[in-house]
């Protein structure tokens, strides 16, 4: 039996998926709301051919990048992906036809496809008599993550990013927080405003930082908008980023409202925010659905303890990035990150899975997964 027809060996696929999960990263910021997708295209002895992504929605996926790569050397080869082949036809043709087209001896894949009007391109390769074996990848898991719950809930990825000290102060007791983290930290944070749809902030923030709330210095892959969780329409007409008119501010706002509201809402209009209701209790989970509807995908969320406390409460917070700085404060009355519950045990605690850890100047980044 040649190398070709049995397949590749397991530590090899985990290899090359390993690569495609790292590749199809680049495309954090264009490809929502479709999935970030890699695909790399190997020669039956596992030697790496040629590599893709999908960089942006509505354009060609990470399949088709990296067939158009290999070229001629596609026939016969193995490709590699982080996502089931998509067998429907959206705005772009299906993967697994041009996979079949152009003579793929073998596919693996390492997520099954969440949407049902894309699934089922695995079968349409075993079909074709391409053998299509799904191969469970940690990272490829992680990388799918925000599109399956996308696909599955209807609500958007919503991420939130602090810095904190050694001993978990965001702040000190009378809230001065510049600088906690280090520049590049910072810049990373601008960078990951331009790749998101909306960035979540709460009322609390807005008076006391007036934030503007803008990717600045760095490459914008889309401009976020504004939204702030305002449930009495308290924004000033002269904050920041109502004055600013760069990209679109929404408010999230109480459903039932008195006259004094109703008039600053008014005002506001007037400036041009837009207004989306909050549920029962000043529910997020409603507006965020909303949001979703509208386009949103992607959710960055800088705000204070008790927007975050909210989201966590309410079951709506996926991610935490925790820039934690060379610092011990050792204040008493420090503030934290989150806050908003009383718990009587740890038990009661929500717990968190650490997926990455990385340095960024002095600081350290850890990323957690809810």
């Amino acid at each position: 039996m040649t190398a070709q027809r049995a397949g590749l060996d397991r530590v090899r696929i985990a290899a090359l998926l390993d690569r495609a999960v790292r590749v199809a990263a680049r495309g954090h910021g264009g490809a929502e709301p479709n999935p970030m997708v890699g695909c790399v295209i190997a020669a039956a002895d596992g030697t790496q051919i040629a590599e893709g992504f999908h960089a942006r929605c509505g354009g060609p996926h990470a399949e088709i990048e990296a067939l158009r790569a290999a070229g001629t050397r596609a026939r016969g080869a193995i490709a590699i992906v982080t996502l089931e082949p998509c067998a429907h036809k959206g705005r772009t043709g299906p993967c697994a036809d041009a996979l079949i087209e152009a003579g793929v001896a073998r596919v693996y894949y390492a997520v099954r496809d969440p949407n049902p009007l894309a699934c089922g391109g695995a079968q349409r390769l075993i079909e074709a008599g391409i053998p299509a074996e799904h191969v469970p990848h940690a990272g490829a898991d992680e990388l799918a993550r925000p599109f399956i719950k996308r696909v599955t809930t209807r609500l958007p990825w919503v991420s939130a990013k602090w810095a904190q000290s050694i001993d978990g102060a965001v702040a000190l007791g009378n809230g001065d927080s510049k600088w906690l983290s280090c520049g590049r930290s910072r810049r990373m944070v601008h960078r990951e405003r331009g790749r998101v749809d909306a960035i979540l902030t709460g009322i609390g923030t807005v008076l006391e930082d007036d934030p503007l709330l803008t990717p600045r210095d760095v490459r914008v892959q889309r401009v976020p908008q504004r939204v702030v969780f305002d449930p009495e329409a308290q924004t000033p007409l002269d904050a920041k980023l109502i004055r600013d008119g760069s990209a679109p501010t929404t408010i999230l706002v109480r459903a039932s409202r008195d006259a004094a509201t109703e008039r600053r809402m008014a005002a506001l209009r007037g400036r041009g925010v837009h207004f989306i209701e909050l549920g029962g209790n000043d529910a997020i989970q409603p507006a965020l659905a909303e949001l979703a509807r509208a386009g949103v995908a992607t959710v960055l969320v800088e705000s204070g303890g008790g927007l975050i406390g909210r989201l966590l409460r309410e079951r709506m917070l996926d991610e935490a990035w925790v820039f934690v700085a060379p610092l011990l404060v050792a204040d008493d009355a420090a503030q934290r990150a989150a806050r908003g519950f009383d718990r009587q045990v740890l038990a009661d605690v929500a717990r968190a899975r650490l997926v990455g850890v990385r340095r960024r100047g002095a600081d350290a980044l850890l990323q957690y997964r809810f």
